[in-house]
């Protein structure tokens, strides 16, 4: 598919800021392109620490929910924590039953199985807590739209407290947006219209955080205490794909420092067990190697597994554990390359190319692998995309989204479709009756305002830079812009006509790129690409002809064969020896 390439054009004083915080001006002009112009917040991006974050007691309802929690607690009350089967609801749960437990609670956790409950909290789930004598239910990452599951249980005689970070439900009446509020005993959620909590974007394991911090306090525990949730709130940031700005930059940052000195002894086997070394973990470690572990269980198994590992004090037994997770992992991995191979075939034979929102029927997935199918089909097609699987009892359905679309603003306005829906801007999961798919289907791709510019990937270039310019200290410089992820994405740099002086694919499954390049100035330097070869030999045969693409990519050594690259500049560690060499991330 053709990718746009832009040129983020965002203006400042690059030089002046450079100055001002000791930094190349090219560092300036990537962290002004993440939005940033006011000098105490590029402070806070670089230098922000524990100091910088928000006060808990800010969040609506933390003191009036602790209050009732501290309450519960001397009255030896039984509490029962609901959470969900994600990597956020799994590490949210672990807080949440840790401190209580620190505190002298009388408390439980209850991970719905995605299964037989679906998401959060439910009438199964109430009933249950109802049979067990259960005197108060503490949610956590979800209850923010379980309006008629809280009513039965404040009907039941118990008390609810919630804590959240999904977005309000609502309706829209004559135009008008009106929040369904949940009748809680208290609601936590910094997304409450009322809430005067400054940073709207928390996970719902960091709210459990902030949370634990008031509770701490009305408890008479030093609430300092509460920060060794920290490596569990910048783990659970990440790995719900939570915006990585303002306060949660700094919780990642930090977090991942904890992570790379855990005393978590299942995090330590599973960091372990999937062949990496504790001092070496960034963001990426979580989102792609430890986290699907977390998340695999509460797909394919049940996320008490996940639970359990967190709070496996045995190393043996950590260690089994941390080995089933991971083989649940690889499981998944294969069952998703299946469902996407399908879903890819779906969209061919019903000519589904064309439709601006994808919304796909695979009745055989696994309603697990919904939401990662989706994933793909979006990065695939670059459009939203929904993927619906047959559950037990009716259809189920998850769904990934792109900037320009707000997927649970879109659903909202299909809600009559649904039995069940939830979500935000960029994900959403729901449940429907099989008839009504294809209606789904149809509302959504004559309701969107999509154009087919939207459609069009888009790549923006961060500095278009020539090659000549990247130094040692430049490169060093980068890892101040980390932690990366999304909406704090790995910068991306151009530069025009690199000749290719040489080219060999490498690696057991023939999927890496090694480069000889020479700049227009005559600088040579290594680049490596991971990815499909085709990619570059189509991309070369297109402007020079398949024969010179394909002597190229065969190893022979050419003098004529010039391509606009986009890369990130990175170090080549080889027996001792470090080099410069660029990331290719594409051509033209």
């Amino acid at each position: 598919m053709k990718e746009k390439w832009v040129v983020a054009a965002k203006s400042a004083d690059f030089k002046g800021i450079g100055k001002r915080f000791g930094i190349d001006p090219v560092i300036a002009r990537v962290i002004r392109n993440r939005g940033l112009t006011d000098l105490k917040d590029i402070d806070k991006y670089l230098n922000g620490t524990k100091e910088d974050l928000y006060d808990p007691h800010l969040l609506k309802d933390a003191e009036k929910g602790a209050g009732i929690i501290k309450e519960k607690i001397l009255q030896k009350k039984k509490i029962r924590i609901i959470g969900d089967y994600d990597i956020d609801g799994v590490e949210a749960a672990y807080i949440l039953l840790k401190a209580l437990r620190r505190c002298g609670a009388l408390a439980d956790v209850v991970i719905p199985d995605r299964m037989k409950d679906g998401y959060g909290i439910n009438a199964h789930l109430i009933r249950q807590a109802a049979e067990d004598g259960v005197d108060t239910i503490l949610t956590c990452d979800n209850g923010i739209a379980a309006v008629e599951p809280v009513q039965m249980a404040k009907d039941a005689g118990m008390t609810v407290v919630v804590t959240d970070h999904h977005d309000i439900p609502y309706e829209e009446v004559n135009g008008q947006i009106r929040y369904i509020p949940v009748n809680g005993d208290a609601v936590i959620n910094p997304k409450q219209e009322d809430c005067p909590y400054p940073f709207k974007g928390l996970c719902g394991a960091a709210v459990a955080y902030k949370f634990v911090q008031v509770l701490y306090e009305k408890m008479g525990v030093d609430p300092a205490q509460a920060d060794v949730f920290l490596e569990n709130a910048g783990f659970a940031t990440v790995g719900d794909v939570m915006d990585l700005q303002d306060e949660n930059r700094i919780l990642v940052k930090i977090g991942l420092e904890m992570l790379n000195h855990t005393k978590n002894p299942g995090m330590k086997a599973l960091i372990l067990q999937n062949g990496l070394r504790p001092g070496t973990l960034k963001a990426y470690h979580i989102g792609f190697k430890i986290g699907p572990c977390l998340n695999a269980s509460g797909r394919l198994d049940t996320a008490r597994r996940s639970l359990r590992l967190l709070l496996c004090e045995d190393e043996l037994e950590s260690g089994k554990l941390a080995a089933e997770l991971t083989a649940l992992n690889e499981e998944r991995k294969d069952m998703t390359a299946m469902a996407v191979t399908e879903a890819k075939k779906v969209i061919e034979e019903n000519g589904m190319e064309g439709d601006k929102v994808l919304v796909v029927f695979l009745p055989e997935c696994h309603e697990s692998l919904a939401g990662i199918v989706a994933g793909r089909l979006r990065e695939a097609y670059c459009r939203p995309a929904l993927v619906i699987t047959r559950g037990e009892h009716g259809a189920k359905g998850s769904g990934r989204s792109t900037e320009c679309y707000s997927m649970f603003d879109e659903l909202s306005r299909c809600r009559d479709l649904f039995e069940n829906f939830g979500g935000h801007p960029m994900a959403a999961g729901f449940s429907l009756k099989e008839e009504n798919i294809a209606p789904l289907r149809k509302a959504l791709n004559e309701n969107t305002v999509m154009t087919g510019e939207d459609l069009i990937p888009k790549v923006v270039i961060d500095v278009p830079m020539p090659v000549d310019y990247i130094t040692e200290e430049l490169t060093d410089q980068l890892s101040l812009l980390e932690p990366f992820g999304k909406s704090n994405e790995k910068p991306v740099f151009a530069d025009r006509n690199l000749l290719i002086r040489h080219a060999r694919v490498l690696g057991k499954d023939r999927n890496v790129v090694r480069m000889e390049l020479e700049s227009a100035n005559h600088r040579v330097i290594e680049g490596v690409y991971f990815g499909n070869p085709d990619d570059l030999r189509l991309s070369v045969a297109e402007k020079y002809g398949m024969v010179k693409a394909q002597e190229l990519m065969e190893g022979k050594r050419m003098d004529d064969i010039r391509m606009h690259m986009t890369y990130y500049p990175d170090k080549n560690c080889y027996q001792g020896f470090e080099t410069l060499q660029l990331k290719i991330s594409g051509f033209c």
